[in-house]
């Protein structure tokens, strides 16, 4: 599908792959932390991590230890999905726990604030309205690759 959000989750959109990231950015790298944290199986997590190594998400390295063992590292296309985790845990924060029950509080290490929303810009960096959106196709849009779906966000 020629959509940029259905490409996105075709590299990183079950449920497994966008905890292990999450995992990542919590500073664990290694197989064993991973599946301990996560609970997973062992196939569905080597899948996993092999699927966003081959996506580049993370990189895989070697260690310098007997065996064979590796840890594996978020790259920088695997550092920019910090947004997409923010965003979803705010979601989820507001329409699953309730504002006041969240599990995770997220603070800039500086000031102590709290992480508390994401905003939209413009390439002039001023705020957009998501109300006040147009939707075009854009230069990637081809109808071999399934052309592209548009719409107009409607104005309430």
């Amino acid at each position: 599908m020629n959509c940029g959000i259905a490409q996105a989750l075709e590299q990183v959109g079950d449920w497994w792959s966008l905890l292990i990231v999450r995992d990542a950015f919590f500073g664990l790298s290694r197989f064993a932390q991973f599946e301990k944290s996560l609970g997973i199986s062992k196939n569905i997590l080597s899948d996993r991590l092999h699927r966003l190594v081959e996506h580049g998400v993370l990189e895989k390295q070697r260690l310098n230890e007997p065996g064979n063992r590796y840890e594996y590292r978020l790259t920088r296309k695997g550092k920019d999905l910090w947004l997409v985790l923010t965003a979803m845990r705010l979601w989820s924060d507001r329409w699953v726990f309730g504002d006041d029950q969240a599990p995770l509080v997220v603070r800039e290490r500086g000031t102590g604030r709290r992480v508390a929303g994401l905003l939209a810009v413009d390439e002039n960096g001023d705020p957009v309205d998501p109300r006040k959106l147009e939707w075009a196709p854009g230069p990637g849009t081809n109808e071999e690759r399934g052309g592209s779906s548009v719409h107009a966000a409607k104005e309430e």
